[in-house]
């Protein structure tokens, strides 16, 4: 078995991922102080052609080196906006009728594994910081909270293990 070089993995350029179909996913990141955990959220919303990022609080933005050396280049095709406050994007996002889904473990949280997807909806992820999670305001307006099974010691994934999952999850459950 021979590995593929990269020129072999036909992918999109950057107006082909433009103009590409996205998947009816917005990543929400809420309060995210690692840089590098930032550029891999952009990376793996590229490599699932992710409709848009929303960066909020003290969530740094592109261009930034720290966020460029994970991002490797997927602050250029994903689409990203700057807001302040992540309450006002879920209101602008629920305006638009768009299902939120803050990822975290609640009570009453529908396990990943479980969680179903409907074809004609489009969906928000919202992933919040490190060591806080998403805050309770957040879950409080999101129509649902998605929690990731987990069975060993430690009490949670980092946030960009988290985003890969769960977007990969819903990726294929939305093909």
């Amino acid at each position: 078995m021979r590995k593929l070089a990269n020129a072999e993995l036909d992918r999109k350029n950057i107006e082909e991922f433009k103009e590409a179909k996205k998947t009816p996913i917005i990543v929400v990141l809420d309060d995210i102080r690692s840089l590098h955990n930032i550029g891999s959220v952009f990376r793996t919303s590229d490599a699932f052609l992710i409709e848009k990022i929303y960066l909020c609080g003290i969530t740094a933005i592109p261009p930034n080196k720290e966020i460029h050396k994970t991002a490797l280049g997927a602050t250029e095709t994903v689409t990203w906006e700057y807001a302040k406050d992540v309450l006002e994007v879920i209101t602008k996002l629920k305006e638009e009728k768009v299902k939120i889904y803050s990822i975290e473990q609640t009570e009453k949280a529908v396990m990943l594994n479980d969680f179903t997807v409907a074809n004609n909806e489009k969906y928000a992820l919202i992933f919040g910081n490190e060591v806080k999670g998403v805050s309770q305001e957040a879950i409080n307006e999101s129509n649902g909270v998605i929690e990731i099974p987990q069975v060993g010691s430690k009490h949670s994934l980092n946030i960009s293990v988290s985003a890969g999952i769960v977007i990969w999850d819903l990726f294929q459950k939305l093909q």
